[in-house]
């Protein structure tokens, strides 16, 4: 079974470069995902030839035994569990687009152990194993009659014999797991382990480059005299370039800095952090708005709380969204509540007076080439340095273009010729004026946005707020209206997006299962058995305190496969035994109890391959989901499926027994 790993490593590592695919974050951990289930073929068939040895077959006919009893079942189920990855590599969503990629491997590792599993395994079987035969038993059953094996049996008896008992008590944990989903934290994606901090600067809009620089130069120098901090690097005007994929760079503003912080490790970065933003609170940096920030894993959100008020009057607009800012920060688990636009910016406005301007021979586009060429200036020529072309700009001295008391001195020409001050064509007004208009779908839109404590979940937090909102919702004039964004906002488009392709993985799993069960009851018994994993999800993730989000909805997809990849095998085993001539009732028991060795192995193989993912911070839930999850639905599997067998079908405890 070991050498089947590297064998489908290297498969999946030769599709993957033909395909283009690289390897990631993302593709790693699809990797280690498919590292568990990769094996589970290989167990069947081996664990298949390893009982017919020890019943007396030899190795030739046990390896062909392993191939014409599991081959076909172990592809559906194969098949089956790489569908319940198909809603993410085909999601229309960001994150979609960002965790896509582990369908493509899963599916891609899955059908390759599949092939390993059914020519490789039985080859290797046969030149590797024992000669188990030669001390084979005459009767087959035999090796079942250990105590082990007999208090088994004697459960799963009682679990057939009592089936209506055992299938409202599997509903009632089902339905219990439900209600307990509802105490589970929400989350859209975590937050990353990286060492680096985002400082953001920013200052009311308008503000000048220089002012902007000194905030973001006094911020610096506490920075770098931080022992903790390796590298730090300014950026004044923009957002830093993205050299993460989840980061979202800000649009060019004179009145925003960006400070990006290297600390040696995550326990250093959030020490740092502290600090930091212990300098601001105390009034470090007074005329600015400093938000300190790590890196976030996923499509990017910006705050994590958001709340958007739209509507067509920008007043009437700011005065609802200081409303919603008001209940925002009367929660206590939000910090730094701020709207992303705001405070008017001082603006020199120049009127024309059309009259004088006519008389002069003047036109406003006259006026405005003048002013273009004399403040902000026009290309002349270039000069070449190097092999870059450099514009020579020709404009106005700085003693006149940056005082707006000497502006109304400015010069333009008129049609003779002859050069005239600004003031005899036009005045100057100092005013108050938008800058900028922030518009989502052409409606005037401003968002109340806030950042959430330490150690709780912003989707949780902005459904604590929501209802409070509800009596200035109910009191806003017609055309205006207050939606939700944030971290909420995009983990709901996510879901939306796996949503709408769970009705295609439904049927391709429906397609794969009438072709190999080829009967309704059959099939019915593998739907029913698909959500029993969220019985351990839901307790695992309560017990361990990881959240629900996008990255643990992942793994319930997955449980649902590998589910019904062990009921199938299963479902076919009691058909093929019934076929046989066997007795129903005692088919069910039978097949149950051989059954047993490789679902558990498949099982234990899978949830130790969560392990080490366990502690990731990115995989961590979908991991602990599945090991939950897995390990109760393989004890459901051996109990509640023979159970709900013999209920479906009908099969009567015979009556000498």
């Amino acid at each position: 079974m070991a050498l089947a790993v590297p064998l489908v490593l290297a498969m999946v590592m030769t599709v993957m470069s033909a395909l283009g695919m690289s390897l990631e974050r993302i593709s790693l951990g699809a990797l280690i995902i498919a590292l568990g289930l990769l094996v589970d073929d290989a167990i069947i068939s081996v664990e298949m030839m390893v009982v017919k040895m020890e019943q007396g077959y030899d190795r030739v006919k046990a390896a062909t035994y392993a191939w014409t009893a599991t081959a076909f079942p172990m592809l559906t189920g194969t098949l089956v569990t790489a569908a319940g990855f198909l809603p993410v590599g085909f999601a229309k969503s960001s994150s979609g687009e960002y965790a896509g990629g582990i369908f493509w491997v899963v599916a891609i590792a899955l059908i390759a152990s599949w092939l390993v599993a059914v020519v490789f395994t039985p080859y290797l079987g046969l030149k590797l194993l024992p000669d188990f035969h030669r001390h084979g038993h005459e009767d087959p059953k035999a090796i079942y009659r250990t105590p082990l094996y007999l208090w088994l049996r004697r459960l799963v008896a009682w679990c057939v014999d009592h089936r209506g008992t055992v299938v409202c008590l599997t509903s009632l944990l089902f339905a219990a797991s439900i209600v307990a989903f509802s105490f589970v934290s929400r989350q859209f994606f975590p937050s990353s382990s990286r060492p680096e901090l985002l400082v953001e600067v920013r200052l009311p809009a308008g503000s000048a480059f220089r002012t902007t620089a000194k905030a973001v130069e006094a911020l610096e120098k506490v920075c770098k005299a931080d022992q903790e901090v390796k590298t730090c690097t300014s950026y004044i005007g923009s957002g830093a370039p993205r050299w993460f994929l989840p980061m979202a760079p800000e649009l060019p503003d004179v009145s925003y800095g960006i400070i990006v912080l290297n600390a040696a490790d995550a326990a250093s970065r959030d020490r740092v952090k502290a600090r930091i933003e212990a300098f601001a609170a105390g009034g470090g940096v007074p005329e600015a708005r400093v938000r300190v920030t790590t890196l976030f894993l996923g499509p990017p959100v910006g705050y994590p709380v958001q709340f958007r008020v739209i509507g067509p009057d920008a007043k009437r607009v700011r005065d609802i969204a200081y409303q919603v800012r008001d209940v925002m920060r009367a929660n206590p688990d939000t910090a730094d509540v701020n709207l992303d636009w705001n405070e008017q910016a001082r603006a020199i406005r120049l009127v024309v007076d059309q009259d004088r301007a006519r008389a002069l021979g003047l036109t406003p586009q006259d006026i405005a080439e003048s002013l273009q060429a004399l403040l902000s200036g026009v290309t002349v020529t270039q000069v070449r340095d190097g092999i870059e072309l450099v514009n020579v700009v020709a404009r106005a001295v700085p003693e006149e273009r940056l005082r707006p008391e000497v502006l109304a001195d400015l010069t333009v020409s008129i049609r003779d010729g002859k050069i005239i001050p600004l003031s005899q064509a036009a005045r100057l007004e100092y005013v108050y004026e938008e800058p900028i208009l922030w518009r989502q779908n052409r409606d005037l839109t401003i968002t109340v946005r806030a950042e959430v404590v330490q150690g709780v979940q912003a989707p949780d937090v902005t459904m604590q707020i929501a209802p409070k909102l509800k009596p200035i919702e109910n009191a806003l004039p017609p055309g205006y209206r207050i939606e939700i964004g944030g971290a909420y906002e995009e983990s709901d488009k996510a879901n939306e997006s796996i949503a709408k392709l769970l009705p295609l993985a439904a049927g391709v799993m429906l397609v794969l299962l009438m072709f190999q069960l080829q009967s309704f009851p059959s099939l019915f018994l593998v739907l029913t058995t698909a959500p029993l994993g969220l019985i351990g999800a839901a307790g695992a993730l309560l017990l361990f305190g990881q959240p629900f989000g996008f990255v643990a909805m992942l793994g319930v997809l997955a449980l649902a496969g590998m589910i019904m990849r062990n009921t199938v095998i299963l479902v076919d085993q009691i058909g093929k035994d019934i076929e046989e001539g066997m007795e129903a009732w005692e088919a069910v028991i039978d097949a149950t109890i051989r059954r047993t060795r490789p679902v558990v192995l498949t099982a234990l193989a899978a949830i130790l391959a969560m392990i080490p993912l366990s502690r990731n911070i990115f995989w961590g839930p979908m991991a602990v989901a599945i090991m939950g999850g897995l390990f109760v639905a393989t004890v459901l599997t051996l109990l509640f499926t023979p159970a709900l067998y013999a209920m479906v079908f009908r099969i009567d405890k015979p009556r000498s027994r």
